[in-house]
């Protein structure tokens, strides 16, 4: 039996829409796999009694499949489902990472990140690299057609989870069909200045660079108290605030000595809109982890 753990990410950063992801620190899916003549899989953990055991209507049977690797998998869910921090991609790329090894397939790990799409796609319905990327490479990932490039940044950030769910295809429903070109240069300016920041790990620029004005305000409506909470990190030291994926956590960028403020805030914010939440205290991490 071997073991992976993979972490939660985080896609989009506000002005790399379907394009940025960074693996977080924590929280993270634990997968182990075993060999066996047929895919079986078994779920615990947070939102386990939400998603499927059939491999056909799992990420990670999507992934064995495509492996060619029938194996029992018992997932370990630390990402709650439909929380904006890669659920499914965390799960899709352990297994990748796992039954790559344990059937010596000999996939470099980015040969791995289209594969573990593949499994993302079973849930949300599409093929995206962004958080599948960051969870199997690690650090501050760009995915585009032409393949995924990885900056290994370190930079705090704070990811504030409230109790509402956001589908991923509702999600994807409310993004704008078309933008201003003002808008379109404005998104290339702060893209710009987000990836410079993570290549100095400077949490000012990377704050600067997630801001949005096309898909995120469209999304923000999803998320009860959005604007609230975004303001109340801002004033207790975030350098930036932006939805995490498809939502509903909300995710800021701060220096090491604003992280407890910003995350108080952040939940008495919610709190005061009647949602409870939870803060996880993270920074960007490594990629997907084999333990024997």
């Amino acid at each position: 039996m071997l073991t992976v753990r993979a972490p939660a990410t985080s896609a989009n950063l506000g002005s790399g829409f379907d394009v940025f992801g960074v693996a977080l620190s924590r929280p993270a899916d634990v997968v182990r796999v075993e060999k066996a003549d047929r895919t079986t899989i078994e779920v615990t953990g947070a939102g386990s009694q939400y998603i499927p055991e059939d491999p056909e209507k799992n990420t990670v049977g999507a992934v064995a499949e495509a492996l060619s690797a029938p194996a029992h998998i018992e997932i370990d869910k630390g990402v709650r489902p439909a929380s904006g921090l890669g659920s499914s991609a965390a799960s899709a790329a352990a297994a990748a990472v796992a039954l790559n090894e344990l059937y010596d397939r000999g996939k470099t790990r980015k040969e791995l990140v289209p594969i573990a799409a593949k499994g993302e796609a079973v849930v949300s319905g599409d093929a995206h690299d962004d958080n599948v990327a960051p969870a199997i490479l690690g650090g501050f990932t760009i995915a585009t057609d032409d393949g995924v490039r990885t900056v290994d940044a370190d930079v705090p950030l704070v990811a504030c989870l409230p109790d509402i769910v956001v589908s991923t295809r509702d999600a994807r429903r409310v993004v704008p069909d078309g933008a201003k070109v003002s808008q379109l240069v404005e998104t290339v300016g702060n893209a710009a200045t987000l990836t410079t920041g993570m290549h100095r790990d400077d949490p000012d620029l990377v704050g600067a660079g997630m801001y949005d004005s096309v898909v995120t305000p469209a999304r923000a409506k999803l998320i009860d108290g959005y604007d609230d909470v975004r303001e109340a990190a801002f004033d207790a030291g975030a350098t930036g605030v932006t939805i995490s994926g498809a939502g509903p956590t909300v995710i800021a960028a701060c220096h090491e000595g604003d992280r407890r403020d910003v995350g108080v805030a952040m939940l008495d914010a919610f709190d005061a809109h009647g949602v409870d939440s939870q803060v996880y205290q993270t920074r960007i991490g490594e990629g997907a982890t084999l333990f024997d």
